[in-house]
């Protein structure tokens, strides 16, 4: 998103949807919103500057999705299992948004989707 504000309009004035957290992550160069919806959420980012992966990729495909996330009950395990299998990872598990754990799976390994996986 290039800006949440604009985006939270419609997400939670038109659909209704609550925000359960606004923070900057530093260390991704983004703001996030999380809105839940049933057991899952949808997270907006916003980039906080030209550097960010954020601005670099709504420069170059646009504004849009940009991955998908699923937990899991061990992250640890499942990186271990991933690098066993030959996938390709962009980070080694770190905190991120809510001081969640997650790591990135390149889309080369997942058949075109940037995956996130983040610790339950």
């Amino acid at each position: 998103m290039r800006s949440i504000d604009q985006a939270l309009q419609f997400y939670r004035d038109q659909l209704g949807l609550t925000v359960s957290l606004r923070e900057t992550v530093a260390v991704e160069k983004v703001h996030a919103a999380m809105l839940p919806v049933g057991e899952s959420r949808i997270e907006l980012l916003e980039a906080t500057g030209p550097d960010s992966v954020i601005a670099k990729f709504i420069d170059k495909r646009g504004e849009g999705l940009h991955h998908v996330a699923l937990t899991v009950p061990d992250l640890s395990a499942a990186v271990e299992r991933l690098k066993s299998a030959g996938a390709r990872l962009l980070n080694e598990p770190r905190a991120g948004a809510g001081g969640h754990l997650y790591v990135f799976i390149h889309p080369a390994s997942t058949g075109g989707v940037l995956l996130e996986l983040i610790q339950a």
